[in-house]
């Protein structure tokens, strides 16, 4: 009987306890492959600011930055992006800024972006890059108010 009590005691006692669940954000604030931990699809992100187009990255030119790796075309490139890291990020980790401005997450395509006031956006699709360039001021204001608390709805 003494066993029987206690152990009822003990399943209320759980049973009352509020569960313990781990903080963390549902998606990584830097999108990578899901089986890689490289940014932009391995694209060199200096290449869009210095030649104007994507340029996939080679795996001899690389540096890993808070913990993604990012890929260039060149030495030069890396020099740069070395130099000064922060301005050739893509905005919101890469993701699709069009998803960012309606607060939700997509996967930025490196072949889908666009440059405004020196910084680099990229898009799932070409569909939604139009429509982002339709609204730019506002989508960036948008999306900048959305980020990054979106990475974890």
């Amino acid at each position: 009987m003494r066993h029987r009590r206690a152990l009822l005691l003990a399943i209320a006692t759980l049973a009352s306890a509020p569960l313990a669940m781990p903080a963390y954000a549902d998606q990584p604030p830097v999108h990578v492959g899901m089986f890689s931990n490289i940014a932009v699809g391995g694209y060199d992100p200096v290449a869009y600011f210095v030649s104007g187009r994507p340029i996939r990255g080679e795996a001899q030119f690389q540096e890993t930055y808070r913990g993604v790796q990012y890929r260039f075309a060149n030495a030069q490139n890396l020099a740069r992006f070395r130099t000064s890291t922060e301005a050739y990020l893509p905005q919101y980790g890469g993701y699709c800024a069009w998803a960012v401005s309606q607060g939700a997450t997509a996967p930025g395509n490196p072949q889908n972006w666009r440059l405004v006031d020196g910084k680099l956006y990229l898009f799932s699709s070409a569909e939604l890059q139009r429509r982002w360039a339709a609204d730019v001021p506002n989508l960036v204001r948008r999306g900048d108010a959305n980020w990054p608390s979106v990475l974890s709805r």
